[in-house]
């Protein structure tokens, strides 16, 4: 997949976490905020291993990653996190605020792990640009929460 593939995927990921925080707020009406979690993960497993089923006719790269070094598991601890957090958020602030705040969220964190190269990643320097639309970014997600 080029990069122009990879943007547009990237897209088409971004409608379908507005899904996400719809369904997933109707979810946990009807069975609960850990219930539609748990869902949400058994569902997400499932899809996942079906993927890497039909991608390489194995499993063996899930053994060797749950095999590798503690931290790289994050990933996924994260998206059990991202799942409770919409789930209890999207229905009492809203899907516009809800998906607001967690990009406001991502990008704040995204610009400590370029500035300081955590994780393994190329060190990138912070700049009032930079430090601008950051703070653009946190003042338009404070204003979704007025309603």
């Amino acid at each position: 997949m080029g990069s122009t593939g990879a943007a547009i995927f990237a897209f088409v990921a971004g409608l379908g976490g507005a899904l996400q925080i719809a369904v997933q707020s109707r979810l946990s009406e009807r069975v609960g905020t850990f219930g539609a979690l748990a869902c949400a993960g058994v569902v997400a497993a499932m899809t996942a291993m079906l993927v890497l089923l039909y991608a390489q006719r194995s499993l063996n790269p899930l053994g060797k990653a749950l095999s590798g070094p503690t931290w790289l598991l994050l990933g996924g601890v994260m998206s059990a996190v991202i799942v409770l957090s919409i789930t209890v958020a999207g229905p009492r602030i809203g899907v516009v605020a809800t998906t607001a705040l967690l990009i406001c969220g991502q990008f704040a964190f995204a610009t400590l792990i370029d500035r300081y190269g955590w994780f393994g990643v190329d060190q990138v320097a912070i700049g009032w640009p930079r430090i601008l639309g950051l703070a653009l970014l946190a003042a338009g997600a404070a204003l979704t929460l007025m309603r």
